[in-house]
């Protein structure tokens, strides 16, 4: 005749079942987790955003960079040219100086639709106000960008460094050498100058800083042109994405003028 286990028994075998069913079930959900990692789905392209916080960069300026990423992401040119793609696009801002600075100002968004790119705007208009200040170290500054695709968390078969500058490298790896790193990695260098200081500034980036598929430097002289700049300058990146296979490196005006 089979007999009843004790009442303190029979508690303590439940309890054991109740964790053992409880540790079975975070095991399978933290299996699951790893095989789908937050932030690893597959984007059309990735982008850093890297503005220039040197000591040449004053109030003014920093606001006019930051204002004009922010009126980008707003604008419906734009949001078009995101969602004509089939997973949008991984975007990140980072502020730079000298070689041992180097700030996160937004950590890698994914913008898919016209709520998300209005999210992104809202962040950039959140960044504190502050110029980092130090020397101009753009070779630095492009090793750093190309670091965050690292860090990234999203598959992307087209990666993009996006360099503001109103001034030319005088501290850390030379910009050539810095490039040719980055490059090697397969990913494209674009710029966009601000000519407030150095008239050729242009074609030092054209010659020294920018690099891989259909590379070009953007020229801006004044904060309209600036906005213009940065908006025509995203969605040509957008639409090209990699397609416009080896095209020379250009110049442009905000106007689009190539030379």
């Amino acid at each position: 005749m089979a007999t009843s286990p004790p009442a303190g028994r029979s508690r303590s075998m439940g309890t054991r079942m109740r964790w053992a069913i409880l540790v079975t079930t975070l095991f399978c959900a933290g299996s699951a987790l790893a095989q789908h990692p937050p932030g690893s789905e597959r984007v059309d392209m990735q982008l850093v955003l890297a503005i220039d916080g040197s000591t040449s960069i004053d109030g003014g300026l920093f606001e006019f960079q930051l204002q004009g990423h922010a009126a980008a992401f707003r604008d419906l040119k734009l949001v078009e040219a995101i969602t004509a793609g089939s997973g949008g696009i991984a975007v990140t801002v980072a502020l730079w100086s000298d070689p041992a600075t180097f700030r996160i100002l937004v950590p890698w968004t994914v913008v898919s639709d016209r709520s998300s790119a209005t999210g992104l705007a809202a962040a950039i208009d959140a960044v504190p106000r502050r110029p980092l200040q130090g020397s101009t170290g753009i070779g630095a500054a492009l090793l750093n960008a190309a670091d965050l695709f690292q860090r990234g968390g999203n598959a992307a078969p087209h990666r993009v460094i996006d360099i503001v500058s109103n001034g030319y490298n005088n501290i850390g790896i030379a910009p050539q050498a810095a490039r040719e790193r980055v490059v090697a990695q397969g990913i494209t260098i674009n710029g966009l100058v601000i000519l407030d200081e150095v008239p050729w500034l242009a074609e030092y980036f054209a010659t020294q800083v920018i690099g891989g598929p259909s590379a070009f430097v953007t020229v801006a002289d004044t904060p309209d042109a600036f906005r213009r700049a940065i908006l025509d300058k995203l969605v040509q990146e957008i639409t090209d994405n990699g397609n416009a296979g080896n095209r020379p490196a250009s110049v442009r005006t905000a106007e689009g003028v190539q030379r």
